[in-house]
């Protein structure tokens, strides 16, 4: 059997349905020879007949050919429906999207993002995979990825923002206003576990003449600053943290610019090399950069 095509399968419904080819021309907006036509088509592609024709004013008649052709048919059709409605909300940005983010990122930045997917595309699919601390992330199957450094491999990025560090101390812990690098010398300092930007950060402290005592790790920026409330010691963060936990309104925390500055925590978008963004994905990049604009505005 050759290929037969939608148009001749939705001819044939449109006949069955409608009892004349007259009336299945009128209603598929062709004329009655071009149905005709196309059924005939469909009667060679199958090897017979699939109605048969009493003339006149009597219904066309469905025959066994035409019963199995007529079942499958209508499946197909409504496959093709279905592929059709899909790819119309693809185009439309209504698809899937898989996210990878990190614990700041989700705190801040990750409501705003959905937020605006959501209004501007209710139907959209979003997928969120949460980073385990302390691990470094992979690309795998996700479509975007946010990440604090640049990952390797067959991956491409886009840097969207510095994210400044700070420090974050019990109040009288240092005197108000700016504390210079080496002033945590031998100071207690609770921190992250030895990944992302976390050793590059120590170093520079280091560098700055600062070896404090770091006497508690932690992945969880919650856990973190309830050390620091606790007097286990300072912690040097970035400003995403310090701003979604809302440290500058907690009477119990001080927040403290360093001198000389450390350079700032970069937050970057991965995503695996040579892929075609969907609609979707393009939007969501969109957004991303804009959110950030206006967060790093705050920081």
């Amino acid at each position: 059997m050759v290929d037969v095509e939608l148009r001749h399968l939705a001819a044939m419904a449109a006949v069955v349905d409608e009892g004349s080819f007259g009336r299945a021309a009128i209603r598929l907006g062709y004329t009655q020879s071009t149905v005709s036509q196309q059924i005939a088509t469909l009667e060679k592609a199958v090897g017979g007949p699939v109605f048969d024709r009493p003339g006149g004013p009597k219904a066309v008649r469905i025959t066994p050919l035409g019963l199995v052709v007529l079942d499958q048919g209508r499946e197909l059709l409504s496959r093709a429906a279905t592929l059709a409605d899909a790819v119309d909300r693809f185009h439309a940005g209504d698809g899937r999207i898989d996210i990878g983010i990190f614990q700041s990122m989700s705190n801040v930045i990750l409501p705003t993002l959905v937020r605006r997917l959501r209004d501007e595309r209710p139907r959209c699919d979003i997928r969120l995979t949460e980073e385990v601390p302390g691990q470094l992330p992979a690309i795998r199957d996700l479509d975007l990825l946010f990440y604090d450094g640049v990952l390797e491999g067959e991956v491409e990025h886009l840097k969207l923002f510095d994210d400044p560090y700070v420090l974050v101390a019990r109040p009288g812990g240092f005197p108000d206003g700016p504390v210079r690098i080496e002033q945590l010398d031998d100071e207690p300092l609770v921190a992250y576990p030895l990944a992302c930007d976390q050793p590059r950060m120590e170093q520079a402290l280091a560098d700055g003449g600062a070896h404090p005592r770091v006497v508690f790790r932690s992945g969880g920026d919650d856990t973190l600053l309830s050390m620091v409330r606790a007097g286990m010691g300072s912690a040097v963060l970035p400003s995403l943290v310090v701003h979604a936990a809302d440290v500058k309104h907690d009477e119990r925390l001080r927040v403290h610019d360093l001198l000389p500055k450390l350079p700032p925590r970069e937050i970057y978008l991965h995503w695996r090399a040579g892929r075609t963004h969907s609609p979707i994905t393009a939007r969501t990049i969109e957004i991303a950069i804009d959110a950030v604009t206006e967060l790093s505005e705050q920081l």
